[in-house]
């Protein structure tokens, strides 16, 4: 009885540990995971979560962005509310989109972006490649190097297999001027 109430004081003290300052918590069982609720809270960016996190409410926040790998501890989630922030949807935004896309398509329906001006009020869910036009901006390499880079890379490929075939030829007359010479 004393173990019992030991592993769940501990089990309690870690799960409060966890929680986020800025958060509500609470658990949904023993080993059922946790409700974490940081709505309205006027977060500016998504707190650390716990890992064993099942219902994650953020909605009705000041959230732009998240940063890439920021929620992808959080594989047992199976609920997560995320609307009401003013999402800034330029290239930074791909990361959510894409993670929404696998965890909630009823979550991503509902975000609307708030900048910039083009794409304002337009849902997440809609937005292509073309609209995230500073996307390309971030590219290191313009694609015309690409072209250069790939050319070359061809006429290396070409020339290296023109000489491996000469050298098989002049192997190949070499052994036989040996052999008819003995």
């Amino acid at each position: 009885a004393v173990a019992g109430f030991a592993i769940s004081l501990l089990f309690h003290v870690t799960q409060t540990e966890v929680c986020p300052p800025s958060c509500n918590c609470k658990s949904l069982g023993e080993m059922k995971g946790l409700h974490i609720d940081c709505s309205s809270r006027k977060l500016t960016e998504v707190p650390a979560l716990p890992v064993n996190t099942k219902r994650l409410y953020l909605q009705n926040n000041s959230l732009t962005s998240v940063p890439p790998g920021a929620l992808d501890s959080l594989h047992s989630l199976e609920e997560v509310k995320i609307f009401d922030n003013p999402w800034n949807c330029d290239c930074h935004i791909l990361y959510l989109k894409l993670w929404l896309e696998d965890i909630s398509a009823p979550s991503l329906a509902k975000i609307r972006c708030a900048t910039p001006g083009p794409v304002r009020m337009k849902p997440l869910r809609q937005l292509t490649g073309n609209e995230l036009g500073i996307c390309k901006r971030l590219l290191p390499i313009k694609c015309l190097e690409f072209f250069w880079r790939d050319l070359i890379l061809i006429a290396a490929a070409i020339i290296t297999l023109i000489l491996v075939a000469c050298a098989l030829k002049f192997s190949k007359k070499l052994v036989c001027q040996i052999n008819l010479s003995q």
